[in-house]
C-alpha cells in the first residue's frame, strides 16, 4: 500500500521510481521514495527491506557507475550480476555505509579508517619541533606502516614476541610423559618427540623442576635436529634393551625443539586453529625500542604541542581535540610565521574532523584502537564521520542499522549527523529497527508483513504517521501501540556471584556483583566500560576459574593473537556456575564455505538422509558424496563454494556465482539424486521455514530447524553463506546451536547486544528463549542499549556516567524500575519511559 495522498510535499520529479524490484523475496515491488530526506525502511527480520535498499537501488546505483567506467569493469560487472527489477528512474549516485566487522589486521586502526592519521604525520612533518641537527622527516616517516617509519625492532608492531621456558611449560611439576611441554604438539606427533627424548637417554618421568637445566635448554631451545631409531610403546628400559641388541625400530624419528616448533609453526601453518595454539606460547611485551609506539627513534624525537606522535596516537579523541584547539587557533610562540602557519591550518583541518567523531560519541576511542577491536557500529560511524567531511551534494547515502551498537543518548549525536548530510542536500535510506529512529524519519518504506517467502511486499510508503492504520504491519503494532513489557515480575536471585579489583581499559580496582539464576541486562553509555566488565573481565575470570584457557585478541599473519587478562579475582558465587558460554558476533566463518547448514550439524543428517535414498545406495554414494567439502561430489570449477572471487581492480573484491555450477556447488551427478524431489542443493537453498515443513518427522533435522525458527532466523537459507550474515545473525545461529544441548541448569550464558539486527517482534521471541534458560537454572548476562528489552530484564547494572575515562563505575543497580529513578544515571530517563508505560524518552 503506497500512501499517495502525501506526496505533494515532495515533487514528482524529487522521487526515486522502482517497478518491478523482484530481488530475493520482494514480489515485484512498485515504489515511490522521495529524495533529499530521511527514508527509513522498516519490518520484520528477512522481511526484505535489505533486498530493496541494498539489493536493489545501491546495487542498482553501483552497476550504472561501474558501467561508465570501463569495458573491463562492465564485462566484471556482467559476472557479478544486475538486481532484479524492471526499471529505476531518479536514482541518484549511492554510497553504502554497512554493518562490518573490523578487518583483522593488527596495522589498521580509526586512525587509518578515517585518514586521521595522514593529516596528522603530515602535521609532525611539516610543523614539529625537531631536535637540534636533526634533518626534517618526510610523513612516511611518521608512520609505523612504512620501511622508512617502522621501529627496526618490532617492524612497526609496537610488541616483541618470545618463547619462554614457562610460557611452554606451564607446570613444572610434571615429568616430559604427563606432558610438561605443553607447547609440543597433541596426540601422535607430541608422543613421537617424547619417545624420541626416550631413545635419546632423557628421563621423562622425573618432574620437569628436578631435570638438569643443560637438559632441560636442550630440550626447549636446541635447533639440532637429530633423527634415531623409535621404539612405540617400549619402556626406558625396554628402549636401552633394544638400543644395544640393536633391534630393529618402529620407524626413524627426527627430534624438534619446542622453542623452534612453536615459531615454525606459526610461521608456515595454514591452519587458524593450529596457529592460534601455537601463539598461545608465544609471550608479547612491549617494545623495548619505542616502547610500544611502533616508530623509529628520529620519528619519536619530533614534537607537536609537547606530545610525540605515539602519545597523541594513544590519547582519546576528546583530549586530543584539547590538545589541538590552541594550535589551530594559531597559539605557537616561538615558530617561525611559516611553521606556524602550516601548524595552524593542519590543526584546523585535524580539530574539524575530529569534532565530527566527537559528536558522533566517539570521543572515548584513540587513533590507535586497532579495528578488529571496535564493534560494526562504531565501524559504521567512522565510515559516516568521514562521509559528513566529504562534503558530497545529490548522493543518495545507504545505511545499515546505524543506530546498532547505540545508547539512546548517543543516538541524539547520530540524527544530528545523519540531518546534517541531509541539508546538504543528500538523501538518506535507512535499514532500520530503531523505534526511535522511525518516528523522526521524513518518510517510511514498510515490507513485509512477514519474513522470507511470506514478505516481499511493501505495505505501506509515506510519512510515519499514515503507518497506524496498517493493520498488517508488525511494525505499526510496536510503534503506535501503548508499551508492553515483556515479562512480569523480576525473579529472585538464587545467589550471587561477586568480583573485586577489577582492572581493564577504563575500570580500575572497580568490585561489581551480579545476580546468579536471574537476567541481567549491562547498560551505559557507548565506551562506559560495559563490555570490559562483561565480555572481557567477567568472562576471563570465570573461565580462568573453570579452568579454560583465555581467548586470544584477533591476531593476523604478521602477530601472535594477543592473550590479554583481567587484573581482578572472584570473591564468592562460583559454587553457582558449572560452565560458561559466550555467546558473541564474531562470524561463524571468513568464506562463502560456511554456513548455517554446516555450523548447526544438521548438514551432517541432512547428508545422510540423501545417502539412504534408492538412488545414492544404486551409486553407492555415502554422506560424503554429499558435503560440499569432499572433492568427489563438490563442483571441480569452485570446488564446492558455489562462488567465485571477482577481482574489480580499483573496489574490494565480490563474490559472484560459479558458472559451472551457477551456485549449486555440487557436480551433475550427485545433482541426480533426489530426496522427495528436492537435491542437495535445492535443500541449500530452501530458508529455514521452509526446509522445517520439508524435513517435517525427522527428528535430527526437525529440533534445529524449530530452534532457528524460535529466534526468529526462520528467513535464513540453510546454505547461506557465513559471509552474507550480519553479527546478530550469527549470534543468533551460535544460541541455536547451544539450545540444542540438554540444559543441566547451572551455566553462565554471556551475550553482547543480542538485539542487533532485530525487529521489536523477533526481540520478543529471542526473549522467549533466554527467559527459558533462566527458569532452567541458568543465569543470563546480556550487554545490551534497546530499552524496551532492558525493562523487561530482572536486574540492571548501568555503568558510566560518562565514555572513557568519564566512565568505569557503576552508576546504577537494580530492578528496572529502580534504576530507572536514578539521577546521575544518563540510562534512567530513556529506561524511564518503558517502566512507566510511556513511549517517548525524554
Amino acid at each position: 500500500m503506497v500512501d499517495q495522498n502525501n506526496k505533494p510535499a515532495h515533487p514528482v520529479e524529487r522521487f526515486v521510481r522502482v517497478r518491478g524490484a523482484r530481488e530475493h523475496n520482494l514480489k515485484s515491488v512498485d515504489v515511490d521514495i522521495p529524495r533529499d530526506a530521511l527514508v527509513v525502511f522498516t519490518g520484520i527480520s528477512g522481511s526484505g527491506k535489505s533486498s530493496l535498499a541494498f539489493g536493489t537501488l545501491f546495487a542498482e546505483a553501483q552497476r550504472r557507475y561501474l558501467e561508465s567506467v570501463a569495458p573491463y569493469a562492465r564485462r566484471l560487472i556482467d559476472q557479478v550480476g544486475v538486481p532484479a527489477v524492471d526499471t529505476i528512474e531518479g536514482l541518484p549516485p549511492a554510497v553504502a555505509l554497512q554493518q562490518q566487522r573490523g578487518t583483522p589486521s593488527a596495522r589498521s586502526s580509526v586512525g587509518s579508517v578515517t585518514t586521521l592519521s595522514s593529516l596528522l604525520r603530515m602535521l609532525y612533518s611539516r610543523a614539529g619541533d625537531y631536535p637540534a641537527r636533526q634533518a626534517m622527516l618526510y610523513a612516511e616517516d611518521f608512520s609505523p606502516n612504512t620501511v622508512q617509519g617502522a621501529c627496526p625492532v618490532c617492524h612497526g608492531l609496537g610488541r616483541v614476541f618470545e618463547v619462554t621456558e614457562k610460557s611452554m611449560v606451564p607446570d613444572d611439576s610434571l615429568s616430559i610423559r604427563e606432558r610438561a611441554v605443553a607447547a609440543w604438539p597433541p596426540a601422535w606427533h607430541g608422543q613421537n618427540l617424547r619417545d624420541i627424548l626416550v631413545t635419546l637417554g632423557y628421563d621423562v618421568d622425573k618432574p620437569w623442576r628436578e631435570l638438569p637445566k643443560k637438559a632441560r635448554d636442550w630440550i626447549l631451545f636446541t635447533y639440532e635436529q637429530p633423527t634415531v631409531p623409535v621404539y612405540a610403546g617400549f619402556t626406558p628400559a625396554e628402549t636401552r634393551a633394544a638400543l644395544r641388541s640393536k633391534m630393529e625400530p618402529s620407524y626413524q624419528g627426527t627430534f624438534m625443539g619446542a622453542r623452534k616448533y612453536v615459531l615454525h609453526t606459526f610461521a608456515t601453518t595454514q591452519s587458524a586453529l593450529m596457529k592460534n595454539r601455537v601463539s598461545r606460547f608465544m609471550v608479547g611485551a612491549l617494545c623495548p625500542s619505542c616502547k610500544g609506539k611502533r616508530l623509529k627513534k628520529e620519528a619519536l624525537s619530533v614534537r607537536v604541542g609537547g606530545h610525540d606522535i605515539g602519545e597523541i596516537a594513544r590519547m582519546p579523541l576528546d583530549e586530543l581535540s584539547r590538545v589541538l584547539a590552541p594550535i589551530a587557533a594559531g597559539r605557537l610562540p616561538g615558530h617561525a610565521e611559516e611553521k606556524r602557519i602550516a601548524a595552524q591550518r593542519l590543526s584546523h583541518d585535524l580539530l574539524e574532523r575530529v569534532s565530527t567523531l566527537l559528536g558522533l560519541g566517539l570521543g572515548y576511542l584513540s587513533l590507535d584502537r586497532s579495528t578488529p577491536t571496535l564493534s560494526p557500529g562504531e565501524l559504521q560511524r567512522l565510515r559516516l564521520a568521514t562521509q559528513i567531511r566529504s562534503n558530497l551534494f545529490g548522493v543518495v547515502y545507504v545505511l545499515d542499522e546505524p543506530s546498532a551498537g547505540l545508547h539512546p543518548a548517543d543516538g541524539e549525536a547520530l540524527v544530528a549527523a545523519l540531518d546534517m548530510l541531509k541539508r546538504a542536500g543528500n538523501s538518506l535510506f535507512v535499514v532500520e529497527h530503531d523505534l526511535s529512529l522511525m518516528r523522526r524519519a521524513d518518510w517510511l518504506v514498510d515490507v513485509g508483513p512477514d519474513a522470507g517467502e511470506k514478505g516481499g511486499v511493501v505495505l505501506y510508503s509515506g510519512p510515519p504517521a499514515g503507518l497506524r492504520d496498517v493493520k498488517a504491519s508488525h511494525t505499526a503494532r510496536y510503534l503506535f501501540e501503548k508499551p508492553q513489557l515483556l515479562s512480569q515480575a523480576p525473579r529472585a536471585p538464587a545467589g550471587w556471584l561477586k568480583l573485586a579489583g577489577i582492572r581493564r581499559n577504563n575500570l580500575s580496582g572497580l568490585s561489581a556483583q551480579f545476580p546468579l539464576g536471574v537476567l541481567t541486562a549491562v547498560t551505559g553509555v557507548s565506551g562506559s566500560g560495559k563490555s570490559s566488565l562483561v565480555t572481557q573481565a567477567l568472562v576471563e575470570l570465570v573461565s580462568a576459574h573453570l579452568g579454560h584457557e583465555p581467548e586470544a585478541e584477533a591476531g593476523d599473519a604478521e602477530a601472535p593473537a594477543l592473550v590479554e587478562r583481567s587484573a581482578g579475582h572472584i570473591v564468592q558465587g562460583m559454587e553457582g556456575i558449572r560452565r560458561l558460554v559466550r555467546v558473541d558476533q564474531k562470524p561463524i566463518g571468513r568464506t562463502p564455505r560456511s554456513n548455517l547448514a554446516t555450523y548447526t550439524g544438521l548438514f551432517d543428517q541432512v547428508r545422510k538422509l540423501f545417502a539412504s535414498t534408492p538412488a545414492a545406495r544404486k551409486h553407492r554414494y555415502d554422506a560424503g558424496r554429499f558435503s560440499f567439502n569432499v572433492a568427489k561430489g563438490r563442483c571441480p570449477a569452485c570446488e564446492g563454494e558455489g562462488f567465485v572471487s571477482v577481482e574489480l581492480l580499483f573496489m574490494p573484491s565480490v563474490y559472484a556465482p560459479c558458472p559451472t555450477c551457477h551456485g549449486s556447488r555440487f557436480n551433475p551427478q550427485t545433482l541426480k539424486v533426489t530426496l522427495r524431489g528436492k537435491t542437495v542443493a535445492d535443500v541449500l537453498g530452501m530458508t529455514v521455514d521452509e526446509a522445517h515443513g520439508f524435513f517435517e518427522g525427522e527428528a535430527g533435522v526437525e529440533r534445529p530447524l524449530r530452534l532457528l525458527r524460535a529466534i526468529g532466523l526462520g528467513y535464513l537459507r540453510l546454505g547461506q553463506p557465513a559471509t552474507e550474515l550480519s553479527g546478530g545473525e550469527a549470534q543468533r545461529i551460535k544460541l541455536a546451536t547451544e539450545l540444542q544441548r540438554a540444559q543441566r541448569g547451572d551455566t553462565l550464558y554471556v551475550l553482547d547486544e543480542p538485539t542487533t539486527g532485530l525487529h521489536p517482534a523477533d526481540m520478543d521471541k529471542l526473549m522467549v528463549q533466554l527467559n527459558g534458560l533462566v527458569d532452567a537454572g541458568n543465569t543470563v548476562i546480556v550487554v545490551e542499549h534497546d530499552m524496551r528489552w532492558v525493562a523487561a530484564c530482572d536486574w540492571v547494572i548501568d555503568m558510566g556516567p560518562g565514555a572513557g575515562g568519564e566512565g568505569g563505575r557503576i552508576v546504577a543497580q537494580g530492578t528496572p524500575r529502580e534504576v530507572a529513578k536514578v539521577a546521575d544515571s544518563r540510562t534512567a530517563p530513556y529506561l524511564r519511559a518503558w517502566t512507566s508505560g510511556q513511549q517517548d524518552g525524554p
